[in-house]
């Protein structure tokens, strides 16, 4: 057993790095085509923690909320170097409608959700609720920042992480089996897609001066910044989280963490315009240390809790089916094509790790569209979320 905070540390680390190696050599089985490696670092350290391979001591609890806390605002910096919201912008009218759209419309199905099931909920279950909506309108990484913004004990995020595995794969593969039929779609919204194609192939445009390859400057600086950012965030916002508070009152959305998190999106946002977007290596270090926080997360959960999760499941699969018949119907009175539907629903619930899936399926040319959407919802993921808490919290009268 594991009582040692730097053992702790030591021994997520490296089951990460493990864990990611493996698919990256076996990428293309079956099991790690269908099974993604946020989900297998979640299972197999919930299985840990479930079988008491650490101990909850003084050492290991300082370990994790010192690397958790500082990390999470690092990750968000350096995920969003890669969103320039200048080249998002290129995605045109339709299409950032379409994206939007989606948004909107899974925020109105987690409140209306949650206004007919909250009665099989726990009381803080709005918090919950709040951290996988800024998961299904960003990514995985929005979620644990709205977690940790709002203070939410990670035993509590089982049901929340079984829904967003769960009901995310299947949301997948039914958006997949729509494809087929995307022209009989489009001829009952009567969509133009002449444009789509010029589009795809303008975003997927690489100019020849630009360098890919990661040094280890590139490695050092961003890993650098993001710590730096992570310690200034934290920094300033014990400054403004009491300013804020006593402009607009005593809440957890104006907590030091959560100011930690917006002021170090806020940050990530600016420095993407700037050469910084550049630097080759963001997604691959952003990943690494979300990776990490996915593990931190997942050991402090266990098996033993999950008991009600078929009420939960349902729950998700009533937000999906909300969101699906909003779209159509906006679809129908804008007359937005199933492409842009079906990609802008998997950029917010799916993010990068699914929007290019479906977008493929159409076009591969179409790829840089899926990338691009699901970046901007990186950007919005952390803001959305913390409303969407803010309106289920009234809902419950917490």
């Amino acid at each position: 057993m594991i009582t040692d905070g730097f053992a702790y540390v030591a021994f997520l680390f490296c089951f990460a790095g493990v864990v990611a190696t493996l698919e990256m050599k076996y990428k293309d089985t079956t099991f790690f085509r269908y099974v993604p490696t946020p989900v297998v670092l979640y299972v197999m350290c919930m299985v840990f923690a479930t079988f008491d391979l650490w101990q909850k001591t003084d050492s290991v609890n300082a370990a994790y909320r010192v690397v958790r806390g500082n990390l999470i605002p690092a990750m968000i910096f350096v995920m969003l170097l890669r969103c320039d919201i200048r080249k998002i912008l290129k995605l045109g009218p339709r299409m950032l409608i379409g994206f939007f759209s989606a948004t909107i419309t899974i925020m109105i199905g987690f409140v209306v959700m949650f206004a007919l099931m909250k009665n099989g909920f726990p009381p803080e279950a709005w918090k919950t609720w709040g951290a996988l909506a800024g998961s299904w309108i960003g990514g995985t990484a929005n979620m644990v920042a709205i977690q940790g913004a709002l203070g939410i004990n990670d035993s509590a995020m089982g049901y929340t992480l079984l829904v967003d595995n769960v009901n995310y794969s299947i949301w997948v593969i039914m958006l997949l089996a729509t494809v087929p039929y995307a022209k009989f779609f489009n001829k009952w919204t009567k969509t133009d897609t002449s444009t789509i194609d010029s589009v795809g192939l303008m975003l997927s445009e690489v100019k020849e001066n630009t360098r890919t390859k990661m040094e280890t400057a590139d490695l050092a600086l961003l890993i650098g910044a993001g710590l730096l950012v992570s310690a200034l965030s934290s920094w300033l916002a014990t400054f403004l989280s009491p300013m804020l508070m006593e402009v607009f009152g005593k809440s957890d959305f104006l907590s030091v963490s959560t100011v930690t998190i917006i002021l170090a999106t806020i940050f990530g946002i600016a420095c993407a315009m700037t050469p910084m977007n550049s630097i080759p290596g963001s997604s691959p270090v952003s990943m690494t240390m979300l990776y990490i926080i996915i593990c931190l997360i997942a050991s402090r959960a266990s098996f033993k809790e999950l008991t009600d999760a078929p009420y939960y499941l349902a729950a998700g699969f009533v937000i999906l089916g909300i969101h699906a018949l909003l779209m159509a119907i906006i679809a129908k009175i804008l007359k937005i094509d199933l492409f842009t539907c079906a990609v802008a629903s998997l950029a917010n619930i799916g993010a990068v790790a699914a929007a290019p899936i479906i977008a493929a399926a159409y076009k591969e040319t179409l790829v840089p569209i899926g990338v691009l959407m699901a970046l901007m919802g990186y950007v919005v993921g952390t803001a959305g979320g913390l409303f969407v808490a803010k309106m289920l919290s009234m809902v419950a009268g917490a």
